[in-house]
Protein backbone atom coordinates (compact mmCIF):
# COMPACT_ATOMS: atom_id res chain seq x y z
CA UNK A 1 0.00 0.00 0.00
CA UNK A 2 1.10 3.22 -0.87
CA UNK A 3 0.12 5.64 2.06
CA UNK A 4 0.05 9.46 1.37
CA UNK A 5 1.16 11.28 3.39
CA UNK A 6 -0.64 15.06 4.00
CA UNK A 7 0.62 18.18 6.54
CA UNK A 8 -1.30 18.61 9.29
CA UNK A 9 -0.81 22.67 9.38
CA UNK A 10 -2.44 26.13 8.87
CA UNK A 11 0.29 28.43 9.08
CA UNK A 12 0.53 30.16 5.50
CA UNK A 13 4.41 30.04 5.22
CA UNK A 14 4.63 26.38 6.57
CA UNK A 15 1.53 25.66 3.61
CA UNK A 16 4.00 27.45 1.08
CA UNK A 17 7.06 25.32 1.79
CA UNK A 18 5.54 21.58 2.36
CA UNK A 19 3.19 22.54 -1.01
CA UNK A 20 6.51 22.61 -3.09
CA UNK A 21 7.82 18.80 -1.29
CA UNK A 22 6.46 16.11 -3.80
CA UNK A 23 6.29 13.88 -0.76
CA UNK A 24 3.43 15.56 0.53
CA UNK A 25 0.26 14.72 -1.30
CA UNK A 26 -2.34 17.01 0.90
CA UNK A 27 -3.37 19.17 3.25
CA UNK A 28 -5.57 18.89 6.32
CA UNK A 29 -6.60 21.76 9.09
CA UNK A 30 -8.95 21.91 11.76
CA UNK A 31 -10.25 25.11 13.87
CA UNK A 32 -8.19 24.56 16.43
CA UNK A 33 -4.60 24.71 13.68
CA UNK A 34 -5.91 27.70 11.98
CA UNK A 35 -6.70 29.89 15.63
CA UNK A 36 -2.89 28.56 16.47
CA UNK A 37 -1.62 29.85 13.30
CA UNK A 38 -3.58 33.54 13.97
CA UNK A 39 -6.23 33.06 11.64
CA UNK A 40 -9.27 36.00 12.81
CA UNK A 41 -11.46 35.77 9.56
CA UNK A 42 -12.01 31.78 8.65
CA UNK A 43 -13.03 32.15 5.17
CA UNK A 44 -10.22 34.75 4.14
CA UNK A 45 -7.87 32.18 6.15
CA UNK A 46 -9.20 29.45 4.19
CA UNK A 47 -8.98 31.20 0.45
CA UNK A 48 -5.60 32.43 1.64
CA UNK A 49 -4.93 28.43 1.79
CA UNK A 50 -6.54 27.61 -1.16
CA UNK A 51 -4.44 30.01 -3.39
CA UNK A 52 -1.51 28.45 -2.38
CA UNK A 53 -2.98 24.59 -2.97
CA UNK A 54 -4.86 24.56 -6.31
CA UNK A 55 -3.68 21.08 -7.21
CA UNK A 56 -3.65 19.14 -4.01
CA UNK A 57 -6.85 17.89 -1.21
CA UNK A 58 -7.34 20.36 1.28
CA UNK A 59 -9.45 19.42 4.14
CA UNK A 60 -11.49 22.62 5.99
CA UNK A 61 -13.79 22.08 8.69
CA UNK A 62 -17.14 23.62 9.31
CA UNK A 63 -17.16 24.43 13.35
CA UNK A 64 -21.15 24.75 13.68
CA UNK A 65 -22.69 22.09 16.00
CA UNK A 66 -26.38 21.64 14.77
CA UNK A 67 -27.43 20.03 11.80
CA UNK A 68 -28.93 23.70 9.82
CA UNK A 69 -25.98 25.54 10.49
CA UNK A 70 -23.22 22.79 9.59
CA UNK A 71 -24.85 22.34 6.31
CA UNK A 72 -24.96 25.62 5.68
CA UNK A 73 -21.11 25.80 6.32
CA UNK A 74 -20.44 22.86 4.49
CA UNK A 75 -22.26 23.75 1.46
CA UNK A 76 -20.45 27.10 1.36
CA UNK A 77 -17.14 25.70 2.34
CA UNK A 78 -17.56 23.55 -0.69
CA UNK A 79 -18.06 26.26 -3.35
CA UNK A 80 -14.20 27.61 -2.48
CA UNK A 81 -12.48 25.33 -4.49
CA UNK A 82 -12.72 22.00 -6.31
CA UNK A 83 -9.85 20.81 -4.26
CA UNK A 84 -11.83 21.26 -1.05
CA UNK A 85 -12.85 18.36 1.37
CA UNK A 86 -15.14 19.60 3.96
CA UNK A 87 -14.52 17.93 7.08
CA UNK A 88 -17.78 17.33 9.04
CA UNK A 89 -17.18 15.35 12.83
CA UNK A 90 -18.60 12.13 13.54
CA UNK A 91 -20.57 13.30 16.33
CA UNK A 92 -20.98 17.11 17.48
CA UNK A 93 -20.26 18.13 20.42
CA UNK A 94 -23.23 16.54 22.42
CA UNK A 95 -22.46 12.77 21.17
CA UNK A 96 -25.17 12.60 18.85
CA UNK A 97 -24.25 11.26 15.45
CA UNK A 98 -24.03 13.31 12.16
CA UNK A 99 -25.60 10.77 9.61
CA UNK A 100 -28.05 13.21 8.52
CA UNK A 101 -25.89 15.60 7.71
CA UNK A 102 -23.10 13.11 6.33
CA UNK A 103 -25.92 11.59 4.08
CA UNK A 104 -27.33 14.89 2.84
CA UNK A 105 -24.09 16.03 2.01
CA UNK A 106 -22.87 12.98 0.24
CA UNK A 107 -25.83 12.71 -1.79
CA UNK A 108 -25.12 15.67 -3.01
CA UNK A 109 -21.66 15.18 -4.27
CA UNK A 110 -19.79 17.21 -1.73
CA UNK A 111 -16.28 15.86 -0.72
CA UNK A 112 -16.30 14.48 2.70
CA UNK A 113 -13.41 14.06 5.59
CA UNK A 114 -15.28 12.97 8.66
CA UNK A 115 -13.19 13.31 11.48
CA UNK A 116 -12.54 12.90 15.31
CA UNK A 117 -13.52 8.75 14.68
CA UNK A 118 -11.76 6.74 16.90
CA UNK A 119 -13.97 2.95 16.67
CA UNK A 120 -14.95 0.51 14.05
CA UNK A 121 -18.32 0.85 15.02
CA UNK A 122 -18.20 4.75 13.96
CA UNK A 123 -16.69 3.85 10.31
CA UNK A 124 -19.67 1.33 10.02
CA UNK A 125 -22.34 3.97 10.98
CA UNK A 126 -20.84 6.31 8.48
CA UNK A 127 -20.25 3.65 5.49
CA UNK A 128 -24.61 3.13 6.01
CA UNK A 129 -25.06 6.85 5.23
CA UNK A 130 -22.81 7.23 2.02
CA UNK A 131 -23.08 6.28 -2.03
CA UNK A 132 -20.44 4.30 -3.65
CA UNK A 133 -19.07 7.04 -5.79
CA UNK A 134 -18.18 10.32 -3.97
CA UNK A 135 -15.10 10.80 -2.59
CA UNK A 136 -14.91 10.39 1.48
CA UNK A 137 -12.16 10.28 3.77
CA UNK A 138 -12.41 8.60 7.41
CA UNK A 139 -9.83 10.26 9.77
CA UNK A 140 -9.28 7.91 12.46
CA UNK A 141 -7.53 9.62 15.66
CA UNK A 142 -4.51 6.85 16.43
CA UNK A 143 -2.70 8.78 18.85
CA UNK A 144 -5.42 10.45 21.10
CA UNK A 145 -6.83 6.89 21.09
CA UNK A 146 -3.03 5.72 22.50
CA UNK A 147 -2.43 8.69 24.72
CA UNK A 148 -5.70 7.42 26.33
CA UNK A 149 -3.83 4.02 26.71
CA UNK A 150 -6.46 2.77 23.93
CA UNK A 151 -4.62 0.47 21.37
CA UNK A 152 -5.60 2.20 17.91
CA UNK A 153 -5.16 -0.52 15.46
CA UNK A 154 -7.45 -3.18 15.88
CA UNK A 155 -10.16 -0.52 14.61
CA UNK A 156 -7.85 0.48 12.03
CA UNK A 157 -7.74 -3.30 10.80
CA UNK A 158 -11.73 -3.57 10.86
CA UNK A 159 -11.96 0.19 9.26
CA UNK A 160 -10.79 -0.74 7.01
CA UNK A 161 -11.52 -4.19 6.30
CA UNK A 162 -15.52 -2.98 6.47
CA UNK A 163 -14.37 -0.09 3.39
CA UNK A 164 -13.19 -1.97 1.33
CA UNK A 165 -16.21 -2.25 -0.39
CA UNK A 166 -16.40 1.30 -1.12
CA UNK A 167 -13.43 2.16 -3.88
CA UNK A 168 -14.59 5.74 -2.93
CA UNK A 169 -13.60 5.44 1.03
CA UNK A 170 -10.13 6.32 2.23
CA UNK A 171 -8.53 5.53 6.10
CA UNK A 172 -6.86 8.13 7.10
CA UNK A 173 -4.25 7.69 10.22
CA UNK A 174 -4.63 10.91 12.06
CA UNK A 175 -2.91 12.45 15.45
CA UNK A 176 0.22 11.24 14.85
CA UNK A 177 2.95 10.95 17.44
CA UNK A 178 5.90 9.95 15.92
CA UNK A 179 7.29 8.93 12.70
CA UNK A 180 7.30 5.11 13.13
CA UNK A 181 3.49 5.79 12.83
CA UNK A 182 3.66 6.30 9.09
CA UNK A 183 5.35 2.51 9.04
CA UNK A 184 2.35 1.28 11.06
CA UNK A 185 -0.13 3.37 8.55
CA UNK A 186 1.68 1.77 5.65
CA UNK A 187 1.71 -2.08 7.25
CA UNK A 188 -2.01 -1.57 7.82
CA UNK A 189 -2.66 -0.16 4.18
CA UNK A 190 -4.09 2.94 5.49
CA UNK A 191 -4.75 5.01 2.36
CA UNK A 192 -3.49 8.67 4.20
CA UNK A 193 -1.80 9.47 7.04
CA UNK A 194 -1.90 13.01 8.60
CA UNK A 195 1.35 14.61 9.69
CA UNK A 196 2.61 17.65 11.51
CA UNK A 197 5.59 19.05 9.39
CA UNK A 198 8.31 18.21 11.89
CA UNK A 199 7.45 14.47 11.45
CA UNK A 200 7.51 15.02 7.92
CA UNK A 201 11.05 15.95 7.90
CA UNK A 202 12.03 13.33 10.18
CA UNK A 203 10.16 10.69 7.77
CA UNK A 204 12.35 12.18 4.91
CA UNK A 205 15.44 11.16 6.46
CA UNK A 206 14.51 7.38 6.83
CA UNK A 207 17.24 4.96 6.84
CA UNK A 208 19.65 5.58 9.28
CA UNK A 209 21.42 2.40 10.79
CA UNK A 210 21.14 1.72 14.27
CA UNK A 211 25.09 2.09 14.51
CA UNK A 212 25.09 5.56 12.89
CA UNK A 213 21.95 6.66 15.36
CA UNK A 214 24.07 5.25 18.42
CA UNK A 215 27.22 7.27 17.30
CA UNK A 216 24.86 10.42 16.83
CA UNK A 217 23.39 9.93 20.15
CA UNK A 218 26.87 9.35 21.86
CA UNK A 219 28.14 13.02 19.81
CA UNK A 220 25.25 14.79 21.23
CA UNK A 221 25.96 13.83 24.69
CA UNK A 222 29.30 15.02 24.39
CA UNK A 223 28.76 18.29 22.76
CA UNK A 224 26.04 19.36 25.36
CA UNK A 225 28.20 18.29 28.54
CA UNK A 226 31.28 20.17 27.15
CA UNK A 227 29.00 23.34 26.08
CA UNK A 228 27.76 22.72 30.00
CA UNK A 229 31.68 22.42 31.15
CA UNK A 230 30.75 19.18 33.45
CA UNK A 231 33.49 18.23 35.42
CA UNK A 232 33.85 15.47 38.37
CA UNK A 233 36.41 16.40 40.99
CA UNK A 234 38.56 13.10 41.74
Amino acid sequence: MNTKIFCDIAEIETIQKFNKKIIVKGFTTNPSLMRKAGAKDYELYSKRILKICKNKPVSLEVFADEYSQMIMQATKINNWAKNVYVKIPVTNSKGKFMGKVIRELNSKNIKLNITAVYTAKQTEKILKNLNKKTKVIISIFAGRAADAGKDPVPEFKKSIKISKRFKNVEILWASVREPYNYIQAKQLGCHIITVPPKIIEKIQSFGKTFDSLTKETVKAFLVDSKKSKFKISF
